[in-house]
């Protein structure tokens, strides 16, 4: 019979192992919540951007003959500019819509672009 005592618990050398998978494995979780975070505000800022734009083309679904050229910013640093150009038929008269343009922006290099074609309004007899 061996008179040697048992080993009860882990060595050091087995902790120094689990802590260090614990550290790494902790240090890539938290990286992973991070860039949900990022991810989840960038997410946040677009859509923000696409409804701003969205709701300036309902707001000038029809524009005057004139046309349009107008622009703006909100108090949370988003910038909007709308304008208007317009279209010619195949003999080169203008017709009676405008193609129009919005661009809403924010941050350094972040932007939306809509482009649609409106009509102009009816001048009053």
């Amino acid at each position: 019979m061996n008179n040697l005592p048992r080993q009860i618990g882990f060595s050091l050398l087995e902790m120094v192992v689990a802590v260090a998978i614990l550290g790494i494995s902790l240090g890539m979780l938290y990286q992973a919540a991070g860039g949900a975070t990022r991810s989840i505000s960038t997410t946040e800022d677009y859509a923000y951007a696409v409804t701003m734009a969205q709701s300036l083309l309902a707001n000038y679904s029809v524009v005057d003959p004139e046309g349009v050229s107008a622009s703006g910013s909100t108090e949370d640093g988003y910038r909007w500019q709308v304008s208007t150009k317009p279209v010619f038929d195949l003999n080169g008269r203008e017709v009676t819509y405008k193609y129009i343009d919005i661009w809403v922006r924010w941050g350094k290099e972040k932007d939306v672009h809509l482009s649609s074609v409106v009509p102009v309004k009816e001048p009053h007899r």
